[in-house]
């Protein structure tokens, strides 16, 4: 009973994390003076898939900036797919899930250096198996909770957040509509909110949000220009992720309206324990140790400097390594292995019409 708890709180963990991620990023953009090492193979099948000269010539910077228009909202679906393999207490389990979000951004009001933007969530399809149990849930098509699972994912549909943006530096001043997130899910699962009260901290979720608006340098960059940035998600008991990304702009692709500027991302990620201070939180289990380390990044974000915004981004990453788990008073180590798959295509038009 304690491992299937431990595998659902872990699953559950997973998808939360994931509703307000929909790219990767942080304000504290640092210029980097290493070397720059050209794909030159990379470089030539770029320029062969573009009609017209490549306008990023050396030296020339171009501008990425977000642009917002009131009233006039834009959409995102978000996919992601993790395979998941885990040994616990000599058993073997694998868990995959393949999770699709939603969203509706729209602007309510927007000034030279602010903008305040309503996030909905209006739409989750979720396929699962997690030790050769399914569990699926998808809102565009049935409501109904048939599964453990489905009244919180049901819950996740129709969450709305205000959020006010810097536009300087593309950081999340105010966040509103926690509250009334947390008696949804909480609703769905009371036995959990000791965990999300903790995990879901109004700064968490400021933390979670900054990342779909500042993937883009808050300098104007030339190509082969390098830059680096940072985030920190504190989730209490589970623990803290501290990303790294290492980003590199490529030059224009396409031609016209369709023009986007290219940014390639290698991600590192790094997990650390949470100390005694982060207590339990209502988890049946707690985290003493942890050997966890990313490896194989690929990503990339192509953004649309004509319409002001991310057209689509792509992140894959390998997660191994041990945990060490505390059950009972005892001890157990964890064995894990995860790759995770994430594509966010953004569009003027409600995705969901078009399903």
């Amino acid at each position: 009973m304690l491992i299937r708890r431990l595998l659902a709180v872990l699953l559950v963990l997973g998808v939360v994390a994931s509703v307000a991620v929909p790219v990767m990023g942080d304000d504290k953009d640092k210029k980097d003076k290493s070397t720059d090492k050209k794909d030159k193979g990379t470089d030539k099948k770029d320029k062969e898939k573009s009609k017209e000269p490549d306008k990023a010539k050396a030296g020339e910077k171009v501008s990425m900036v977000w642009k917002f228009e009131e009233k006039k909202p834009f959409y995102q679906k978000m996919v992601t797919k993790t395979a998941q393999t885990m040994k616990v207490m000599n058993n073997d389990v694998n868990q995959t899930q393949n999770q699709t979000f939603y969203f509706k951004w729209t602007p309510t009001k927007v000034s030279k250096d602010k903008a305040t933007i309503e996030q909905e969530i209006i739409g989750v399809v979720m396929d699962i198996e997690i030790g050769g149990s399914k569990i699926s849930y998808d809102s565009t098509k049935d409501t109904s909770a048939n599964n453990p699972l489905g009244d919180f994912f049901k819950a996740l549909n129709g969450s709305k957040f205000t959020i006010d943006l810097d536009l300087k530096n593309y950081k999340v001043e105010k966040m509103e509509g926690r509250e009334e997130f947390l008696k949804k899910l909480v609703a769905a699962n009371p036995q959990m909110k000791p965990l999300l009260d903790t995990i879901l901290s109004q700064e968490a979720l400021k933390e979670m949000a900054e990342p779909v608006f500042n993937v883009v340098p808050t300098e104007p960059k030339a190509k082969g220009e390098k830059w680096t940035k940072k985030t920190s998600l504190n989730m209490g008991p589970i623990g803290q992720y501290e990303n790294t990304y290492a980003y590199t702009f490529e030059g224009p692709e396409g031609t016209g309206d369709s023009q986007v500027e290219k940014i390639k991302v290698d991600t590192t990620l790094t997990y650390k324990e949470p100390g005694e201070a982060a207590g339990q939180g209502g988890l049946p289990f707690k985290i003493k140790g942890a050997k966890l380390k990313s490896s194989n990044p690929m990503g990339q974000i192509l953004f649309n400097a004509k319409k002001g915004r991310v057209e689509k981004s792509t992140t894959k990453l390998e997660l191994k390594g041990e945990l060490s788990i505390e059950i009972g008073g005892q001890t157990t180590k964890v064995e894990l292995s995860q790759t995770q798959e994430s594509n966010v295509d953004t569009s003027d038009e409600d995705p969901l019409k078009k399903k």
